[in-house]
């Protein structure tokens, strides 16, 4: 299988007034094409700074993240966004759906940095995720299920290379949890790549491997 993300020896920190922070340590990680890699660790252990880093959302203070070969943190500010809505798929614990846009163009707005026409996609998608008749509903009218849908539609509308999903299962009962794990796992079946960063154990059942991470270190 290629390799679709490599992380290599990245660590970020931050100042503080006690001094340097260190939230990510010197970490490396590849994840393939056709893989689910779940990252597991307590809160504050530094998943989703990696997550971030990895997806060009948060330049690392060393190491690099290449996607597909190319190195995210070579291109210019411009370039990275271009190329993370052409790549990378994300999926976050609180959605991040625009509030007063309906459920149809909160998927659409993947395609901003694209210049696509995606009308056919985004059919597509509403058809596959059961939302036709939620098209045009704001996220204020959806259920928390529905809305966890419309943010896995979002990110697959471009066909990305990776997905990046940082505890996508944290506010969702168990029914919506395995219907989304079910999602990322048919992604990664058709060739994907998949992050999914959690403290949720239920993700194992669905991951190829999962990594422990503790104090920004790698420890399984």
């Amino acid at each position: 299988m290629s390799t679709v993300l490599a992380i290599n020896q990245l660590g970020k920190s931050f100042p503080s007034a006690a001094g340097e922070v260190h939230a990510v340590r010197d970490v490396s990680l590849e994840v393939a094409a056709g893989e689910l890699v779940a990252l597991r660790g307590p809160s504050g252990c530094g998943k989703s700074t990696l997550l971030m880093a990895a997806g060009g959302l948060l330049e690392p203070t060393s190491g690099s993240v290449e996607i597909n070969g190319t190195d995210l943190y070579s291109l210019g500010q411009d370039g990275r966004a271009q190329f993370r809505a052409e790549n990378i798929g994300f999926v976050f614990q609180q959605f991040h759906l625009i509030p007063y846009l309906d459920v149809r163009d909160n998927i659409l707005a993947a395609s901003l940095a694209t210049a696509r026409a995606e009308g056919e996609r985004v059919d597509e998608l509403l058809e596959i995720f059961g939302l036709q008749q939620r098209a045009h509903h704001v996220p204020a009218a959806l259920s928390t299920g529905e809305k966890q849908r419309t943010a896995m539609a979002r990110a697959l509308l471009n066909n990305p290379k990776l997905i990046l999903a940082d505890e996508p299962t944290g506010n969702l009962d168990k029914d919506n949890a395995e219907a989304l794990l079910e999602q990322l796992s048919g992604f990664s079946g058709k060739g994907g790549a998949v992050l999914l960063v959690t403290h949720d154990a239920r993700v194992d059942d669905h991951a190829g491997r999962t990594i422990e991470i503790s104090d920004g270190n790698l420890v399984s």
